[in-house]
């Protein structure tokens, strides 16, 4: 059994007891949260596509950590202008594990 589950903009296919890395979540760790934003439910043969959402389904995810992600080095330059710039950035994750999904 699966899903396709939209969170915090981004669309996961997810199954139970799987642990994926998500955008920044509001939450503690080890607080349980829920996704009501279901496009796409599968169980064997049976799928369920809503139109948008899946009415009556969920998933269920539990917070397992708040983390950032590896150092992205921007770098900006114009050839013979003296012109060059050097940024970095790191994303905020959230490591989430799936609890259940209500069908």
């Amino acid at each position: 059994m699966y899903a396709i589950v939209n969170i915090a903009g981004q669309q996961f296919k997810v199954a139970k007891d799987q642990q994926i890395f998500v955008h920044r979540l509001q939450g503690d760790e080890g607080a349980s949260i829920e996704f009501g934003d279901v496009l796409l439910v599968a169980n064997g043969d049976k799928i369920s596509v809503g139109a948008p959402n899946v009415s009556g389904s969920k998933v269920t995810a539990k917070i397992l950590s708040h983390l950032k992600g590896d150092k992205v080095i921007v770098f900006k330059k114009k050839r013979r202008k003296g012109y060059k710039r050097k940024n970095g950035h790191r994303q905020s994750f959230t490591k989430i594990q799936i609890e259940n999904i209500v069908f």
